[in-house]
């Protein structure tokens, strides 16, 4: 066999998986639990900006409300008015679900903005209850059971991906379906990529995150931290811990950026959830899954965290 017939077989391993095709299972699930609920959730939308991938996710969100049945409103908003129009739906009783579309200021502010929807209608899961809850494991909001806390859109996208791929062992119970996994997370922004190592190392991998300037490893926790994840910062190459690495995942906002395929053990399944191309082609030469996107499985998940919310208000 000659090497140019060798890579070409071994690129025609490579699957590439869409998120449309996993955004279509949640389609029918969303669907499935609106007909149960007996109405359509309402989710309001803020768009206070003029950011072109803004408006294409609230495209998308628009297009998948009406795909399964969901009532969706679009509200365009001047930025220094976004405060109080949020305050003003946060009462509105019609209203099951809010969400904002950022940046908005670009700084600090936005932070704050996060925090003034409330925790009954953050459908993005980025309230400070909702994160603490997942630092901490804690899966519920009261003590029967009943109420689902509510995850981030997009880390929830990330694992709901690697569990149709089929890095997550359903055989195993929960907490352990990750188990003898080593995943690599090139990004640890607050809204994606630390939440996404605390979510995976909680459900036993072993994960290896990585900013501009440092590296942290994300385990499981053990003793009296059980319940959560542990964090240590620790000295590791982005080849080192990418040659040990079963899944590898990118979020780098930049297409300037291209993450060294040659670094790739092959067999490896490769992520990327930036709307930038972290992976050049050539990724298919030693990936045996790779997902260029997450875009639309993540608004999937917008449309189950709103069914969550409805449910956890009907149940008061």
């Amino acid at each position: 066999m000659s090497a140019q017939v060798a890579v070409n077989a071994v690129t025609s391993a490579c699957k590439t998986v869409l998120a449309s095709s996993v955004a279509k299972v949640y389609t029918t699930e969303v669907k499935t639990a609106i007909q149960k609920l007996g109405r359509p959730p309402k989710m309001v939308a803020f768009l206070a900006n003029n950011d072109p991938a803004a408006k294409l996710y609230a495209d998308w969100t628009a297009k998948a409300c009406t795909d399964t049945g969901v009532d969706f409103e679009l509200r365009q908003v001047d930025k220094e008015d976004l405060e109080d129009a949020v305050f003003q739906t946060n009462d509105d009783k019609s209203v099951d679900g809010i969400m904002i579309y950022f940046p908005v200021f670009g700084n600090r502010q936005d932070q704050y903005l996060q925090q003034i929807v409330s925790p009954a209608k953050d459908v993005e899961g980025l309230s400070h209850m909702y994160i603490q809850n997942l630092y901490h494991n804690v899966r519920y909001l009261n003590a029967e059971n009943t109420k689902k806390s509510i995850l981030p859109c997009t880390p929830l996208a990330l694992v709901k991906i690697l569990e149709y791929i089929g890095v997550y062992n359903m055989m195993l119970p929960y907490g352990n379906r990750l188990y003898g996994k080593t995943i690599t997370i090139v990004n640890r922004s607050e809204i994606v990529g630390r939440p996404l190592a605390a979510l995976l190392a909680n459900d036993g991998a072993v994960v290896y995150s990585f900013d501009i300037d440092t590296v942290q490893k994300f385990t499981r926790g053990e003793g009296i931290r059980l319940r959560s994840h542990r964090v240590t910062d620790i000295h590791c190459t982005l080849e080192e811990a990418t040659k040990m690495s079963d899944v590898v995942i990118t979020g780098v906002p930049s297409e300037k950026y291209k993450f060294p395929v040659e670094y790739l053990k092959d067999g490896v399944i490769c992520v990327n959830f930036s709307t930038a191309k972290n992976f050049e082609i050539s990724v298919k030469d030693k990936a045996s899954l790779y997902v260029p996107s997450v875009g639309k499985v993540t608004v999937m998940m917008l449309m189950r965290n709103l069914l969550r919310l409805a449910e956890n208000g009907s149940s008061n």
